[in-house]
């Protein structure tokens, strides 16, 4: 059993899911690429295109989503002065309801919100993308 407050699920990983989604996720022009990893916490790492952010920052999504549709999806990116991340979860926790948000930009525990988050990984993505748009389009007003 996952120890609760981990940020993991008592299922296991939906590699169907995830192969899915790294299907979708290569597909788009807003990654540079999308590998399963499966070393230690097997996720889905996706390295967004350094093309859609200003020179010197660089972007990347973990995704890991269970059979019973927990997910975690991490988002970070990296900045010559630090990081910047924020993380999208459904999972069960002592925080927080299961569905929470982990603002930036540390996305810490403490700061998480309640939230509510569609139950399909497609509507879970769109969602995710819809968020990185606005914050891409917010690094280049403030470069």
């Amino acid at each position: 059993m996952v120890p609760v407050d981990d940020g993991a699920s008592p299922a296991p990983i939906d590699r169907s899911v995830i192969a899915r989604m790294q299907s979708r996720f290569a597909g788009s022009r807003m990654t540079e690429s999308a590998e399963i990893v499966e070393e230690g916490n097997l996720h889905l790492r996706v390295e967004l295109s350094r093309e859609y952010y200003p020179e010197a920052v660089s972007a990347r999504l973990e995704i890991r989503w269970y059979r019973n549709d927990d997910f975690t999806i991490h988002y970070q990116e990296e900045h010559p002065d630090g990081v910047w991340k924020c993380r999208w979860d459904r999972h069960p926790n002592t925080h927080n309801s299961r569905d929470h948000f982990h603002p930036p930009p540390a996305a810490s525990r403490t700061d998480a919100e309640d939230t509510q988050w569609p139950p399909d990984h497609r509507d879970v993505s769109r969602l995710v993308f819809d968020r990185l748009e606005d914050r891409i389009e917010t690094l280049w007003e403030h470069r």
